[in-house]
């Protein structure tokens, strides 16, 4: 009896913990304070940087800024915490932010151990490394001996370790917490390289005293997607975050720009565009997700569709230039895929 009593003591503990994680209600919260906060990058040019005046700017924030729009019809609902890498983590899970969409690489642990939900990827991305030019390698492969920059408390850190023991090579690590203290270090020529995700050393790369003395070595070394985390059990508020981004893949799939939404959603007649920008008769889409049938429409009204954000944060109409790659939709060859929205 006493064994049957405890197992349905414990059965009834797991279940209300179960029920208290299911019933989590950030998109509640937060239509409750009338804003989104993000957790970004303390500054990374091109996803997450705040100016002189602490204006943010780049890909994650724009992120951010579309789940403003789809709940709130306002992209100005959004506010940012810059989180280093280590204290990122505990932020969320602390409930200090809602979201964070910061440039975040999805693995296994991290969706399982530390309680966190990852659905969808708005980056791919593999780390790589930058040289000063007059190192004279032209591989990574060359690198036995040196001295690297790197971040603690990121997969970038644990990718090095592997890829050096992996090709026999040895390495000095030169390791900081905040990055700002690594690309200060690099610059003063404390170390030989740098590494994180190519992305980011041609964001950093900007930043060098003399950006052209520097080059980013051909080899990726790792898979890197990259992409929002949010608190687990709460499948509502996943489902805002994720599906903000499909509707950007989808707007851009159809042609929906930020400066076409309005003439395309008063003459289409095509089905799925009628569902995306919220024109269908008795459409719930919205609804179902908790938010009005404008959600989408919003987004791309006042954010823009993926491609039209993509290419003024880091793409051809930003200081970056980076070329779409793995990030073009798939019907272009990359892996930028938005399921339908019916």
């Amino acid at each position: 009896m006493k064994k049957t009593l405890l197992s349905a003591a414990i059965g009834a503990a797991v279940f209300g913990f179960g029920a208290h994680a299911a019933s989590a209600a950030t998109l509640d919260d937060v239509k409750e304070k009338g804003f989104v906060t993000c957790g970004v990058s303390t500054g990374l040019q091109g996803f997450s940087a705040p100016d002189s005046e602490g204006n943010w700017s780049g890909l994650d924030v724009d992120y951010c800024r579309a789940i403003a729009a789809a709940i709130f019809g306002d992209p100005s609902k959004a506010k940012f915490v810059a989180l280093t890498a280590t204290d990122r983590f505990p932020a969320l899970q602390s409930g200090e932010v809602d979201v964070l969409t910061r440039n975040t690489t999805w693995t296994l642990s991290r969706d399982t151990s530390l309680g966190l939900d990852f659905r969808t990827v708005n980056y791919y991305d593999g780390q790589g490394f930058m040289v000063p030019k007059d190192l004279g390698v032209s591989s990574a492969k060359e690198l036995s001996g040196a001295a690297v920059c790197v971040q603690s408390g990121t997969t970038t850190e644990l990718n090095l370790a592997d890829y050096f023991k992996s090709n026999g090579m040895e390495y000095n690590p030169v390791v900081f917490e905040a990055l700002e203290d690594v690309n200060n270090a690099f610059n003063q020529g404390r170390c030989d390289v740098y590494t994180t995700d190519q992305s980011g050393l041609y964001a950093i790369r900007l930043t060098l005293t003399d950006p052209d003395n520097y080059m980013i070595l051909p080899e990726i070394i790792s898979k890197e997607p990259l992409g929002p985390a949010w608190r687990q059990g709460d499948d509502q508020w996943g489902d805002v975050v994720t599906w903000t981004h499909f509707a950007m893949l989808n707007a851009e799939e159809f042609g929906i720009t930020s400066e076409n939404v309005d003439e395309i959603a008063e003459t289409s007649d095509n089905p799925g565009i009628m569902r995306l920008l919220g024109t269908e008769p008795d459409g719930k889409m919205g609804a179902d997700l908790g938010l009005d049938e404008k959600w989408a429409y919003n987004i791309i009204k006042t954010v823009g569709n993926y491609g039209e954000v993509f290419d003024k944060d880091v793409g051809q109409g930003s200081p970056l230039k980076i070329e779409r790659g793995l990030n073009a939709l798939w019907t272009n060859g990359g892996l930028q895929y938005g399921p339908p929205i019916r």
